[in-house]
């Protein structure tokens, strides 16, 4: 039932984001991506994505830390398109410093990009949804939407902020056939996570198999997330079989918010 839809998926153009648009592409939607990244990765991604599965795929270099820029986005993919039935929110960023040291700068862009873009999208999609009847809207939140970790002042933030405006959202436009969720993963295994092994294991003097223990100390099962098991839930909550589901927060997180 989604062949045919449209798609912007934000901070797609590597990761838990790219593997979102990928997994919708296979059921037939066409794609918005949008990211910061090398331009021939970018574009070897985007025509990677039409010639594999048949669909449109489009690239947008939004930044949105601009809420304009956002709200642009969502119009960019409606002329493109012809519509945005999808939207996934799942560009971030991240900082880690205690808090009488954690810099206004980052905590600026963090609640930008985290959090007040999701809104500006949210905003800009929302009247053709409710004019078509149909949306479904996703917001990458965090198992940090729904506990704390120290040093993560600005991101345990605006994850929290991100699950209040799902909740609200899925409030408002629970009667136009619209739905918001938020997926809350733990740990997963990407790109900059794997990047990030060699030279965390360096710095502080020990092996990567420590740091990788280090990083899933909080999940029970001792496992990264991976991204297709995120995508995956992101597909199933734009499905038939979803449609009561809306202003949930679902976790993927390995057990960490259980104990």
């Amino acid at each position: 039932m989604l062949k045919g839809k449209n798609a912007v998926v934000t901070g797609s153009t590597s990761g838990i984001g790219l593997a979102y648009a990928r997994a919708l592409a296979a059921e037939g939607v066409n794609v918005t991506l949008n990211g910061f990244g090398d331009p021939a990765a970018i574009e070897k991604e985007r025509s990677g994505i039409e010639s594999e599965f048949g669909v449109k795929a489009i690239y947008s270099g939004a930044d949105l830390t601009k809420g304009s820029e956002c709200a642009g986005l969502v119009k960019f993919a409606e002329g493109e398109l012809g519509s945005v039935d999808i939207l996934i929110n799942n560009a971030g960023v991240q900082h880690v410093e205690p808090i009488e040291d954690f810099p206004d700068d980052k905590w600026d862009l963090i609640i930008a990009l985290n959090l007040s873009a999701a809104f500006h999208a949210i905003k800009a999609a929302v009247p053709g949804m409710k004019a078509r009847k149909w949306g479904r809207i996703i917001n990458t939140a965090s198992a940090h939407a729904l506990v704390a970790s120290p040093f993560k002042s600005a991101y345990v933030s605006a994850k929290h902020g991100i699950a209040g405006l799902t909740k609200t959202v899925a409030l408002e436009t629970a009667t136009f056939g619209i739905t918001c969720n938020a997926i809350c993963p733990g740990y997963v295994w990407t790109p900059l996570v794997e990047k990030q092994i060699p030279d965390t294991a360096k710095a502080r003097g020990i092996t990567e198999q420590q740091v990788k223990e280090f990083l899933l100390a909080e999940q029970p099962t001792k496992e990264f997330v991976t991204v297709e098991q995120v995508a995956a839930l992101a597909v199933f909550l734009c499905g038939d079989n979803a449609k009561s589901i809306t202003g949930a927060l679902q976790q993927i997180d390995g057990g960490w918010v259980a104990e």
